[in-house]
């Protein structure tokens, strides 16, 4: 059985940074298009960023580019989302999501099979 375990959230100021992990155990983690996701409090679950299969490619909201950066750490099985210039409207629950082992790349959250528990992230001004 596949899981996703998200670590790293925690209460922050603006400007501070912060690294999220996701562990996938279970199966190795070049199956699966990899992604994260948050949800703030009222509002919907937005994308955040995904990462190709190898690595190669990354994708972005809006919102984060230019300051949340994914990448993979194939030895230890898990995906990181490496977040610089916290703003408050960062604050929410973080997901990590995995999608495959078919399937390109997507932002939609529907695409994405299998969930971390989330993990809270609070930037205060």
């Amino acid at each position: 059985q596949v899981q996703l375990v998200e670590s790293g959230g925690g209460l922050v100021q603006a400007g501070d940074p912060l690294r999220l992990s996701c562990e996938v155990s279970g199966r190795t983690l070049n199956a699966y298009i990899m992604g994260w996701f948050r949800q703030a409090p009222g509002k919907e679950r937005e994308f955040v960023a995904c990462i190709s299969r190898d690595g190669s490619v990354t994708w972005y909201g809006d919102s984060v580019k230019g300051r949340f950066t994914i990448s993979r750490e194939y030895a230890k099985n898990k995906v990181s989302l490496q977040m610089k210039n916290l703003k408050p409207e960062d604050t929410g629950v973080y997901f990590c999501a995995a999608r495959g082992p078919v399937g390109g790349p997507s932002t939609l959250q529907d695409d994405y099979a299998l969930w971390g528990q989330g993990t809270q992230i609070t930037v205060s001004s």
